[in-house]
This record gives structure tokens, C-alpha cells and sequence, in this order.
């Protein structure tokens, strides 16, 4: 895109940062955190992926928020798909700190989704994908999944509903919300929640996490 580097935080700024949200990070993850912030703070003077511009502001909003919920819920291992990946989060944070995990990007945002396969191939994230698709037309494509998460869903039920669905029947959902809208995101009936998970650091920003209700088998005829 450009051949001007952005100043990149330092390694000690970052596991600084990490710590408060109870993350340790070894030599490579911190590079690969450098390296993924550098392409972002570049592409974002061409398209629109973040309106944060300060770095340490995206370390702690974008980076440590995402990670958080490898310790939080906690997410490792097994399978996750991130719908509304956007810039990556929180798919590519959390299979940074968890590389274990096999990791799908939903996107649908054709520029983004160019952006998210240029991340995978400068950091070489193994086990990871983009799909440039709308959920919504998603189903055996991405099963089976142990995790769908979201910081970006637009509305609630049809995502949940989505999630819960035979076609889909991802065993955990995981959500970056705001408080105002815990209420309405657990009306989703086919999840059962746990107690909203505050976010370190912020103003009334949870993690919401349900587990998919187990279906009864010839309850309904």
C-alpha cells in the first residue's frame, strides 16, 4: 500500500499492556502483534478499519480486549470462526495467543477480506482462513465449530438464531458488547448464559458467553 513504516510499540510496552489483562506473551507472538498493528496502521490511511488511530489505544481496545477471552471463557484450542472479522478482531489476536486454535475469518467486506489474507500471509498464521461471505449463507463450510464469536454484529437474533442452528450448531457464542446491550442479546432462548464478563479497563464492556441448549430429541412432532 505505502512504503512508510508506522512507529510500532515496544515489546515491553505491549506485554506491559497485556499483563493488566492477565496475558503473557512470548518473543514471536509480541512480533507477530508489531507486525500485524504495522499492516493495519497502514492500510487504515487507504480503507477504513478502525476509527482508533493512537497505537497504544489499539493495543488495549483491539488486541488485549480481543486475547482477554483466552483467559475469560476460556478460548483454546478446537475450532472458532469470527463473524464480521472487519480488520481481524478478535479472530487473529486470539489465534496469536492460542495457536492451537483453527481459525476462520468471516467476512464479507471484499477490501477488508484483502486485508485479512495480507495479515495471514506477513505473520504466517498457520490453521487460519478468510471467507469472504455473509453468514448468513454459511452452514458445512465452517462446521463443525466449538466457538463463534463477534465484537461487530449488527443485530443479535437472527446472529444467535444463525449460531444455534442445526447447520451450524456451534457449541459456545461469544460476544464483545456494551452493557446496554446485554439485555436484548440474551434474549437469544437457545443459549444459555453465563454472567456477563467485565472487559479490564473499560466503561461497562462485557464478554457475553452462551452455550448452545441441548435439542431434545422428538420433543416436537
Amino acid at each position: 500500500m505505502t512504503t512508510t513504516s508506522p512507529a510500532i510499540l515496544s515489546a515491553e510496552t505491549i506485554r506491559r499492556a497485556l499483563g493488566e489483562f492477565q496475558l503473557a506473551a512470548d518473543d514471536k507472538q509480541v512480533e507477530q502483534i508489531q507486525q500485524y498493528m504495522r499492516l493495519l496502521l497502514t492500510w487504515n490511511e487507504k480503507i477504513n478499519l478502525t476509527a482508533i488511530r493512537d497505537p497504544l489505544e489499539i493495543l488495549v481496545r483491539h488486541f488485549c480486549e480481543s486475547m482477554y477471552a483466552a483467559v475469560a471463557v476460556p478460548v483454546e484450542n478446537g475450532r472458532l470462526a469470527d463473524v464480521g472479522s472487519g480488520p481481524g478482531f478478535p479472530g487473529i489476536p486470539l489465534k496469536i495467543i492460542r495457536p492451537d486454535l483453527l481459525t476462520i475469518l468471516v467476512e464479507s467486506n471484499v477490501k477488508k477480506a484483502t486485508f485479512l489474507a495480507e495479515v495471514l500471509r506477513t505473520i504466517e498464521l498457520p490453521d487460519t482462513r478468510v471467507l469472504v461471505s455473509r453468514y448468513e449463507e454459511l452452514g458445512e463450510e465452517i462446521t463443525p465449530i466449538d466457538f463463534v464469536c463477534s465484537r461487530a454484529v449488527g443485530e443479535f437474533q437472527p446472529f444467535l438464531e444463525w449460531a444455534a442452528s442445526e447447520r451450524v450448531a456451534a457449541k459456545q457464542v461469544i460476544l464483545w458488547i456494551g452493557g446496554r446491550d446485554l439485555d436484548q442479546a440474551r434474549r437469544g432462548a437457545e443459549w444459555e448464559w453465563r454472567e456477563p464478563i467485565p472487559v479490564p479497563n473499560s466503561l461497562r464492556r462485557y464478554l457475553l458467553v452462551g452455550t448452545r441448549k441441548a435439542v431434545t430429541v422428538g420433543a416436537t412432532t
